[in-house]
């Protein structure tokens, strides 16, 4: 009866997780069905209209994305992007689309996960940036790579930042790749600190407690090696 319950318990433990585990596995790929009303450029790739699976790619040091159908079964294409960030985080998918020049689809400019401060910017092929750049005189990361289907060409390609006077420069010089840090910090070594505010009255009962308990325990000690007889 005993090794039915715990077989039983186990059981119930292992299905209890599986829930779980699965929204692990959507917080790591930011999985996301988008639907788009209208086509859309993202990343030189353009997408008519209808509904995709967004998810990360399992990559070490690069951004990627990769689209797949509705069904999750087939891959559209593989995107390089960089980090991008807002200052409040919201409870829906966010989509960011570029200003593009006249006749052309929409550009998906960056996306935003549910719940995330910190989203995935495309990186466009370098023409593409530049007509970008220049219709919506902002800068546009860019790369070189001909074929955008070439995953293993796009992963090892440098990544530029182009402007709207067709100049290219650093990533990092014009556009924020890393987090701001909080103006008010803790270094990183520095151990933690309890409020000011913090009472040391527990830590005190504790001691005492722990010197009555060991005396105690002395006493008993005491009055039985005084009750032995002497030989």
């Amino acid at each position: 009866m005993f090794k039915k319950a715990l077989w039983i318990g186990i059981a119930l433990s292992v299905f209890a997780c599986l829930p779980a585990s699965s929204a692990r596995a959507d917080e790591w790929t930011k999985q996301t069905k988008i639907t788009f009303s209208q086509p859309v450029d993202i990343a030189g790739h353009v997408l008519v209209a209808g509904t995709y699976l967004f998810k990360m790619a399992d990559a070490h040091d690069r951004h990627l994305v990769q689209i797949f159908s509705a069904d999750g079964k087939t891959v559209i294409a593989t995107v390089m992007t960089i980090p991008d960030y807002r200052l409040k985080a919201t409870n829906e998918t966010v989509i960011k689309f570029r200003e593009v020049p006249a006749g052309s689809p929409e550009a998906v400019r960056a996306w935003f996960y549910p719940g995330r401060t910190i989203g995935e910017e495309f990186i466009y092929p370098k023409q593409r940036a530049l007509e970008l750049a220049k219709a919506s005189k902002v800068v546009v990361p860019a790369h070189a790579v001909a074929n955008i289907n070439d995953d293993k060409a796009l992963v090892a390609a440098p990544i530029v930042a182009v402007t709207p006077e067709e100049k290219e420069v650093p990533v990092a010089a014009v556009i924020q790749t890393t987090p701001v840090a909080p103006v008010a910090t803790v270094a990183r070594n520095e151990p933690p600190q309890l409020p000011k505010t913090a009472s040391t009255l527990p830590l005190i009962l504790a001691i005492s407690f722990a010197s009555f308990v060991v005396a105690f325990g002395l006493m008993l000690l005491s009055r039985r090696m005084a009750a032995v007889p002497v030989m």
